[in-house]
């Protein structure tokens, strides 16, 4: 999937914001959920940050896919 650069441009708007509300649900969720151990808390961090970052090398890896297949971000360059 080749991306324009609009799209480029609200995917990563898209991202900062996932990312401000999951720093959000991370301090709040200690407060709602007082009798919770923290084991569970940090399982929670560690799924988040793993989600966050199979996201990002999913795009990354599309956009190298279409950087190199010629799909328009360097203009045709081709490597063979």
């Amino acid at each position: 999937m080749c991306f324009s650069f609009a799209q480029i441009e609200n995917l990563l708007i898209v991202i900062v914001v996932i990312c401000a509300v999951l720093a959000i649900v991370r301090i709040l969720l200690p407060y709602f959920a007082p009798t919770v151990p923290g084991v569970v808390f940090q399982i929670l961090n560690v799924l988040i940050g793993a989600a966050i970052t199979i996201a990002v090398i999913i795009i990354v890896f599309d956009l190298l896919a279409c950087l190199f297949s010629g799909g328009g971000l360097v203009g045709g360059a081709r490597l063979r």
